[in-house]
């Protein structure tokens, strides 16, 4: 008889018992298991989406620099920096060229005043032409990069900057350090 217990005890574990301790297991295990598997794929995701931003960024950069590049006014000067407008590579700022003179003293006299007229045909000077400003590639820089050459300019070349920059991108940055410069040259 022994023999036929075995049998039905086997026959029940395989029929009662082990579909109830699977039940059990389960219902005591799946919370556990949805918890590790959405810890683990949360975590991809996140990373995922901070890579696509990275490289949405980086694409944008790039768009913005070769619309600069092709629409910049050909100035005759070699690209300074391969990196976006605000930065040289690695992010650090280029460092400030040293502002070039704006005209060479003459037979006049006067010598830090920009070139406002020209000769015109007839050499009466009454043809108009920009002035030359004391920053090489003005119109190229960003705002942060013209406020950093600010510093070291003549009273004449700022306002030279500042007639320049109202008339033509009015960058609140610059217009503001130009108007702060010249307060403060006037008080020396």
């Amino acid at each position: 008889m022994s023999e036929r217990k075995s049998a039905r005890d086997r026959l029940l574990d395989a029929l009662v018992f082990v579909p109830v301790g699977l039940a059990v297991t389960a219902a005591e295990e799946l919370p556990k298991l949805a918890a590790k598997g959405r810890q683990r794929v949360e975590g991809q995701v996140a990373t995922a989406r901070v890579v696509g931003q990275f490289a949405v960024q980086m694409g944008r950069r790039e768009v913005q620099r070769r619309l600069e590049r092709r629409h910049a006014p050909s100035s005759g000067a070699p690209d300074r920096a391969a990196g976006p407008p605000d930065t040289a590579p690695h992010g650090r700022e280029p460092a400030p060229p040293a502002p070039e003179p704006v005209a060479t003293q003459g037979a006049t006299g006067v010598g830090d005043m920009p070139a406002e007229r020209g000769d015109g045909p007839a050499g009466n000077g009454s043809a108009r032409r920009a002035p030359q400003l004391a920053i090489p590639g003005y119109d190229t820089l960003s705002a942060s990069q013209v406020v950093q050459r600010l510093d070291g300019l003549s009273p004449v070349e700022l306002v030279a900057v500042r007639d320049h920059e109202a008339s033509h991108r009015h960058r609140r940055t610059i217009l503001h350090r130009v108007d702060q410069l010249l307060a403060s040259s006037d008080g020396r």
